[in-house]
């Protein structure tokens, strides 16, 4: 009997890697917010605030990019998840704010390179022909992580506390970043050796080889138009991100939802967001990533808008319903675009420029968010703002396709 596809088990692994560090870091926030706040007294501003250390992403996105393009993923990986762990395990010896924030500060300095790095580099690779769909499904790892971290915080929170909690997510994560290293490979040599193991159309293999050929360098993709439209588009869009998903859990319980129903929301988006993947990820291999995107943005944006239209229940779950399918696709759009419009060859450099460049948004979103929560009461004009500034993102999305394509 032949073993599977090594590919399997390496986009494995980035399932793993990129679901379980935004599971735990932002699905899960909001389970950790009443009992950090009670415990320590801390405004929704001052919790928010480790969740604008997202810009350490961007401090350490181009690094990590430039070194897997040099050192390969393997490493980079394993440095990543470890101070992922790291930022988990320590957070029981939380005693003031500060700690709080630099062990925040570890989680998002290991994010880029346990996420859209990983998966950017090794899907196209193992995946040429079929990279919609596998990424899409390697990306509903977000959503494996946001169905289950949310309950397993929330468990362990209500029989033992928050310091085991952090302490499982801690371990988990160790435990991934050991054994990532001795699967992990980004060799086309490995590649070749599958594919002709397991009788796979080598025809794939040649495509893979002309792929990595392909890209723009760093410099030719700043002096662009199309890098620019498309870096922008998803600055904006990643909001869904620390400034919806990160407060969810907290709007819904605000606008009378129970805490136990409002998880159920969050889980019932995290199976949305499965849907969406798949589903749209194989829509990008026929109408390009780019027109996926501007899709995906518009269900998220019309998903925010009904969220806030109503404070009936039956409404807001409408609003999570739409909003899921949305988010759930974006995740999978941002890997593929940036590999569709500006190629393999520097793609580790690409994708760190990207994290640069979002982190600015990611750090200013919750900040922003818990500011009009404080003066408001309410994260609904929050959520409103976004959603306006989500079909500005769908416009440049769109307008992007004027720019020039790789190596033209």
């Amino acid at each position: 009997m032949i073993a599977p596809y090594r590919g399997y088990q390496i986009a494995l692994v980035a399932f793993l890697s990129t679901g379980l560090s935004i599971g735990m870091s932002q699905y899960a926030f909001g389970q950790f917010a009443n009992p950090l706040q009670e415990e320590f007294g801390w405004t929704k501003t001052q919790l928010n605030g480790a969740l604008s250390l997202a810009f350490i992403s961007g401090l350490t996105g181009p690094i990590l990019g430039k070194s897997a393009d040099k050192y390969g993923i393997k490493i980079v990986l394993l440095i990543s998840l470890i101070m992922i762990s790291l930022g988990f395990l320590l957070r029981p010896t939380i005693s003031s704010l500060w700690h709080w924030y630099l062990y925040s500060a570890l989680v998002y300095a290991g994010f880029p390179g346990a996420t859209q790095i990983t998966s950017g580099k090794i899907v196209p690779l193992w995946f040429p022909k079929t990279r919609g769909r596998v990424m899409g499904a390697v990306t509903s790892g977000n959503n494996f992580g946001g169905f289950t971290m949310p309950a397993l915080a929330a468990s362990v929170i209500v029989f033992s506390g928050w310091e085991l909690a952090y302490l499982i997510f801690g371990g988990i994560m160790l435990f991934l970043a050991l054994s990532s290293y001795f699967i992990i490979s980004e060799s086309l040599e490995d590649v070749e050796k599958e594919s002709i193991r397991t009788n796979r159309n080598l025809d794939y293999l040649a495509l893979a080889k002309k792929q990595s050929s392909l890209g723009f360098s760093a410099k030719e993709a700043i002096n662009s138009f199309r890098f620019w439209a498309i870096n922008i588009s998803l600055m904006i869009g990643v909001l869904t991100y620390q400034g919806i998903l990160t407060q969810l859990t907290q709007f819904l319980e605000d606008e009378g939802m129970s805490q136990n129903v409002a998880t159920s929301c969050l889980m019932m988006i995290a199976v949305m967001g499965v849907i969406g993947k798949i589903t749209f990820g194989r829509v990008s291999e026929t109408y390009s990533a780019r027109k996926t995107l501007i899709l995906c943005i518009f269900f998220q944006a019309i998903g925010t808008l009904v969220l806030c239209s109503s404070g009936s229940t039956t409404i807001l779950w409408l609003g999570c319903f739409i909003y899921g399918l949305g988010f759930g696709a974006f995740g999978a759009m941002i890997p593929l675009t940036i590999v569709e419009q500006f190629g393999m060859k520097n793609i580790g450099s690409m994708m760190g420029i990207n994290a640069f460049l979002t982190s600015i948004t990611m750090a200013l979103g919750p900040l922003i968010a818990g500011m009009i929560h404080d003066q408001s009461g309410s994260y609904r004009n929050a959520f409103i703002g976004i959603a306006i500034l989500f079909f500005i993102a769908m416009f440049l999305a769109w307008i992007s396709k004027y720019g020039r394509e790789p190596n033209s």
